[in-house]
């Protein structure tokens, strides 16, 4: 029994008695505790592939910004790598993959990967989280949309234009289907098995869902996410977050996923409009996160007005960023909670 489940009711549409509230990116670099671990390790991969220490950096944020949820720490590229494709976090710059996906042969190679096998560390943090929490808040368990890990698997770093995937759309539609494929029983396969070891929620990240153009993101994200929602529905509630994608909301809509996340640029009354019946998650500036105490209240305050008339979770409309004052993220958290409008 959780002592905390107000994430877990709003998520499926019911009755709460305030607004529950979490960060994404929430553990990391805004907090001493976790850099003093991050200090301690030769980088970013270590962290995530080391359950104890993976599961203690996803407590923290619990104890010191005193949220409604933990979400495991790890990172959407584990599944590529799963499945035949390593990448490397380079310090500064991001992602990078030394091979990338090209042709045919290249998604031939690929494995559908086995959670238990490959993805082991992952899972195991997230029994390691949960016993840890004893049931002081959920557990929310992610994953990359299948779109935004073939743009990395094809582009092989981070992009303004992703032009390289986007390429494929359009000259080899048939093997992004088949890539597409791949990445989608991956996840449906790595989702379910979270939820084994203790994921109470999953959310899927469409990080660069914004940078297609609706017909295209109808036909090679939208349709995937749907099938991930279709299986994970049944067994915990799945949100779905398509950063910079306004026009995803019609998909969503009609999603068996019961919350969708918003970022900062969507309007919250014409989603409600929309997608009536629809628990929504966001959307604060993350940039708001650098005022005046004052001015994080009263922007907190703002947008919790616009939420009004339906089921909220209270987060940011992106991740916060690193450099962020953990002050001002703890006034952020405290606004929403001391909220009663």
């Amino acid at each position: 029994m959780l002592q905390n489940d107000l994430l877990l009711r709003a998520a499926q549409g019911l009755p709460t008695e305030r607004t529950p509230v979490w960060l994404m990116r929430q553990a990391g670099r805004i907090l001493p505790e976790y850099r003093a671990v991050r200090a301690r390790l030769s980088g970013f991969k270590e962290l995530v592939e080391t359950p104890e220490l993976a599961a203690e950096v996803t407590i923290q944020p619990v104890d010191a910004l005193d949220v409604d949820a933990a979400i495991i720490f790890s990172d959407i590229l584990v599944v590529p790598e799963a499945m035949g494709l390593t990448y490397e976090m380079v310090e500064a710059r991001g992602p990078f993959f030394p091979e990338t996906i090209k042709s045919a042969a290249d998604v031939q190679k690929l494995r559908v990967a086995d959670p238990a096998e490959h993805l082991g560390y992952v899972l195991d943090a997230l029994r390691v989280t949960k016993r840890e929490l004893h049931g002081r808040v959920p557990l929310i368990g992610f994953a990359g949309a299948p779109w935004t890990i073939l743009a990395y698997m094809v582009e092989g770093h981070g992009s303004k234009t992703f032009s390289k995937a986007r390429r494929l759309l359009y000259q080899e539609p048939t093997l992004a289907h088949q890539l597409l494929e791949k990445i989608t029983v991956t996840t449906i396969a790595y989702l379910q098995a979270q939820v084994e070891a203790g994921a109470d929620l999953v959310q899927v990240f469409d990080s660069w869902a914004g940078i297609l153009p609706p017909a295209h993101y109808h036909e090679f994200s939208a349709r995937y996410i749907a099938r991930i929602s279709e299986a994970l529905a049944p067994l915990v509630p799945v949100t779905v977050f398509a950063k910079g994608a306004w026009w995803a909301v019609e998909d969503f809509a009609h999603s068996p996923a019961r919350t969708i996340g918003l970022d900062w640029n969507q309007s919250p009354r014409e989603v409600r409009r929309q997608a009536p019946g629809k628990t929504l998650q966001g959307n604060l500036d993350p940039c708001a996160l650098y005022g005046t105490p004052e001015q994080v209240k009263a922007a907190t305050e703002a947008m919790l007005r616009e939420f009004a008339g339906g089921p909220h979770i209270a987060n940011l409309g992106h991740g916060v960023y690193p450099d962020t004052p953990a002050e001002n993220v703890k006034v952020f958290v405290q606004t929403v909670k001391a909220w009663r409008g």
